[in-house]
């Protein structure tokens, strides 16, 4: 049961992860990025998600300290994901981008290591190096990003460990129903990157009427629906008000009906790129 912001999963493995988090994606560098880190934990969130690709890692790595430092916390505290970029996807390039990460970063291990796009004829030899670092106890949890069911399958055929959790686009206009069966039967915790469709669902009618009946934002109605899926979500703000707001959503429960109803907005519409057809 999800009861509260400290509510976690345990994925394959054995590690437990919380159900919700702070995403970081197009948030530079700087005092910024400092404070909502800072901000988020302070407010009970125990997970941050970056990525090597954003060029932030530096700065999160200064938000955990500090954070851990005014709340009395240990990194024992926190799960911290981070995201091998295309271009090191490659047995001994993604042992190397680990590192960097961790270095940028300032951390002895990384909670969850993630690939972060299924680039075709690279992504084994990456996940080959992920399942070294964990079998070597260099990271707690290893998984996949924007993985169709179709990459999971062939990724299956030689991997010696699945994905324990595998992050997407996933939004009531884009609901990946069968992605979201097949991971679960396969034991793989499905998270959800931009939940909120970056803000293209704030005016949806069927969404604003959910939420004025429970009193509570289009985003938290959101929200709420991927964590009664069984979804992890990590919505991304700067705003400490935002930030406190995204996180209320363990005080109501939306009724069968209303997900059924929100499930039936799906357009398969994405905001990000299709994972069978990008270019970088």
């Amino acid at each position: 049961m999800i009861h509260n912001l400290h509510s976690k999963v345990t994925l394959q493995g054995g590690v437990q992860m919380p159900w919700f988090g702070l995403g970081v994606f197009q948030v530079e560098e700087g005092s910024e990025l400092v404070e909502a880190v800072k901000s988020a934990i302070k407010h009970g969130y125990r997970s941050i998600d970056t990525a090597a690709i954003y060029g932030n890692e530096s700065g999160v790595g200064q938000g955990i300290r500090e954070a851990l430092s005014e709340n009395n916390l240990s990194r024992e505290d926190l799960f911290i994901t981070s995201k091998v970029w295309n271009s090191d996807l490659g047995y001994d390039e993604t042992l190397a981008a680990y590192d960097t990460s961790l270095s940028k970063l300032g951390l002895d291990y990384l909670d969850l290591y993630l690939i972060h796009w299924p680039v075709a004829g690279k992504y084994k030899e990456a996940w080959r190096a992920l399942e070294t670092l964990y079998k070597e106890g260099r990271v707690k949890a290893i998984g996949v990003s924007n993985f169709q069911i179709h990459h999971l399958e062939d990724l299956f055929a030689d991997a010696e460990i699945k994905p324990m959790v595998n992050q997407v686009e996933f939004h009531p206009y884009l609901t990946q129903k069968e992605l979201l069966s097949f991971t679960r039967e396969h034991g793989i915790q499905l998270e959800a990157w931009a939940p909120l469709m970056q803000g293209g669902l704030l005016s949806q009618p069927l969404l604003q009427a959910i939420a004025a009946k429970y009193g509570k934002s289009v985003p938290q109605i959101i929200l709420r629906w991927d964590l009664q899926h069984g979804v992890i979500t990590i919505p991304k703000s700067t705003k400490e008000h935002r930030i406190i707001e995204n996180a209320s959503v363990f005080d109501f429960e939306l009724t069968q009906d209303e997900m059924n109803q929100i499930d039936d907005l799906n357009q398969n519409r994405r905001v990000g790129p299709d994972p069978d057809n990008f270019d970088f």
